[in-house]
């Protein structure tokens, strides 16, 4: 059951509160990087002779990498702070992908270590914005609204960035694509270390557990069908190129992927307009079972317009299935796992993109782009089974909520943020 949002809840009111513009401008800016890498590794090693499973490779080791650094990362943070782990990852990330551009493919060893090195310190923006909400806004409603909208603003990085790429490809070279965006991730991270909630953000009081965020079960039945959703979207990265090179059309690249952005923008402000009644956990499973079959007509390849029509129908659902995941994360996550818990979110979200990008460039050589696409539409349909068959686990929350601070004038010197369970 949904009803509309009122006036005073709406995006604006997220956006007027103060600081909030500049973070969830500055994580953007910051997560290019990560979230346009995939892409632009692609045409790079297309432009300098290599084959799509050798794009695919080095996407899976970017993304592998990725997935091991994002909840050491975002347990450090929970431990130390985040200026202190953000901002240095981002520069070191940012040095091993200006690595990868200016040696290239010619030897391979090099060029693993590079991307190696930049999936490894990918700054956990993501998860530490979220962590950062509710001492901004405040209000649970507030914060489960800036969900919505942190997965809209998601979808215009997604519609921007391919065409961002796009764009510094047709001006200058892949090469030099990756270093512009990785120069802009740099300046993203800066700007929101540098505002006052990042600076004097601190985790709630955690219970020492080697475990940490995974010892919720709730917790492990989400990444379980997220993996599976990133492997679907992974999939779709490699063979759109491939359908691209099919049609003649290189930007038919970017534009299909930007089509994609465009319906999880369109179907994420629509979903955030309105306030769900009922458990977030069943509605979770509505939108992933919706997303899996919205997938599968990619397998049609049509032509370029159709398909592009079709790109937009497949990411309608994304935004809404990550928003509503967002708040199960919160519903699940131990206390002092904040930030811990949603970096787990992204890092099994980016192994599967990165195990269905490997998927994809073996499928489409042996098979063609269809067989990519099908890797897509079986992803999709995992990720409902994995939900179906762990309903138990996400029936029951263990978690305690975000943190939450209620400090008249701002922050209170020495005090760490109380927890609530939320729910």
């Amino acid at each position: 059951m949904a009803t509309e949002a009122p006036a005073h809840g709406g995006y604006l009111d997220i956006l007027r509160a103060p600081h909030a513009a500049r973070l969830l401008a500055g994580t953007l800016v910051g997560r290019l990087p990560n979230g346009t890498g995939p892409i632009a590794m692609t045409l790079f090693v297309r432009d300098q002779g290599g084959s799509y499973s050798l794009a695919g490779g080095l996407i899976a080791a970017y993304g592998i990498s990725n997935a091991v650094g994002q909840p050491l990362l975002g347990r450090a943070v929970d431990l130390k702070g985040q200026p202190r782990v953000q901002l240095p990852a981002a520069v070191l990330s940012a040095l091993g992908m200006a690595l990868f551009a200016l040696a290239g493919i010619g030897h391979l060893a090099l060029a693993y270590a590079a991307v190696v090195l930049a999936g490894l310190f990918t700054p956990p923006l993501e998860g530490g914005l979220r962590a950062l909400w509710p001492s901004v806004l405040g209000r649970e409603d507030r914060v489960h609204r800036a969900y919505a909208l942190d997965a809209v603003a998601q979808e215009v990085m997604f519609t921007v960035g391919p065409l961002l790429v796009t764009l510094l490809v047709a001006l200058w070279s892949p090469a030099a694509a990756l270093l512009v965006i990785n120069v802009l991730g740099v300046l993203g991270a800066l700007a929101v270390v540098l505002s006052e909630p990042s600076r004097t953000w601190r985790s709630a009081v955690r219970e020492a557990h080697w475990l940490g965020a995974l010892r919720s079960p709730g917790l492990l039945a989400l990444l379980g069908s997220f993996f599976f959703v990133g492997l679907a979207l992974g999939s779709i990265t490699v063979s759109a190129v491939a359908y691209a090179d099919d049609r003649g059309a290189p930007s038919a690249y970017g534009w299909l992927m930007a089509a994609l952005g465009l319906g999880a923008l369109f179907g994420g402000v629509l979903y955030g307009a309105r306030q769900w009644a009922g458990a977030p956990e069943r509605r979770l499973r509505v939108l992933v079972g919706l997303l899996a079959v919205c997938y599968l007509p990619l397998m049609l390849t049509p032509g370029p317009v159709a398909m592009a029509g079709l790109s937009v129908l497949s990411g309608v659902f994304l935004a809404p299935a990550l928003a509503c995941a967002f708040i199960v994360v919160d519903r699940h996550a131990p206390s002092g796992t904040v930030t811990e818990a949603f970096s787990w979110l992204v890092t099994t979200f980016g192994v599967g993109a990165a195990l269905g990008s490997a998927a994809a460039g073996p499928a489409v050589e042996l098979a063609g782009t269809t067989a990519g696409f099908a890797v897509a539409g079986a992803g999709g349909l995992v990720a409902l089974l994995v939900l179906l068959a762990t309903g138990r686990a996400l029936r029951a929350p263990t978690g305690r909520g975000t943190t939450v601070r209620h400090a008249a004038g701002g922050t209170v010197p020495g005090a760490v943020h109380a927890e609530k369970n939320a729910h």
